[in-house]
């Protein structure tokens, strides 16, 4: 497993001539250091007297960060192997019509699949970015510049998961699903560009 991967090794493995971890791969991983960052910015604001007043919310959001960050950290292994069932499908027999018909499907199937896991990346993180929002206007101003990388990283995190998902979704002969995907991948695409901007506007050094 790719998360079991020390840094070191993952980043040699990364640089290697292996197709994993790829983009999608890359994309999960600075989407859960985003959230490890703004719960840290969380984590350094509890039980500070200059923000009693934000404590409980400061609290109240490492729960939901923690479940983020491990969603995305999975989300590295998974994304790895998603286009296994693709690969697999290519290999199905096309000697009849039949087979032919059956491997088509299964690879249009694998497909889709290989669509929406980067898809899942892209939303986690851009849900990441109200939490970079909260720690940078409340946090601990000493980490203000943490919270701001926070949201860079989210940003980042979605954009790259969007690329995943456009050059999946030009091998998939299905339109109406192709039309939905895209018209998200678009709204996403510009909710995260115009949230980092909000959030960076904030930063004041």
């Amino acid at each position: 497993m790719l998360i079991n991967k020390n840094i070191t090794d993952f980043v040699a493995t990364t640089a290697s001539n292996e197709p994993v971890p790829g983009g999608g791969s890359i994309a999960a991983l600075a989407g859960a250091l985003s959230a490890a960052l703004a719960e840290m910015v969380a984590n350094l604001t509890i039980g500070k007297k200059k923000y009693v007043e934000v404590e409980e919310e400061m609290k109240s959001i490492v729960p939901a960060l923690e479940e983020k960050r491990q969603q995305l950290i999975d989300l590295i292994d998974k994304d790895a192997t998603s286009f296994d069932e693709v690969m697999k499908a290519f290999k199905l027999p096309k000697e009849t019509d039949e087979e032919k018909t059956a491997r088509t499907e299964a690879i249009q199937e694998g497909t889709k699949y290989a669509a929406s896991i980067p898809l899942e990346t892209a939303r986690i993180a851009y849900s990441i970015m109200e939490y970079s929002t909260i720690v940078v206007e409340k946090g601990n101003a000493n980490a203000v510049t943490d919270g701001a990388v926070s949201a860079m990283m989210a940003r980042t995190a979605v954009l790259s998961a969007l690329m995943n998902v456009k050059i999946n979704l030009g091998s998939i002969d299905d339109e109406a699903f192709v039309a939905n995907m895209t018209k998200e991948v678009n709204e996403l695409e510009a909710l995260a560009i115009e949230k980092e901007k909000e959030i960076l506007s904030k930063v004041v050094l």
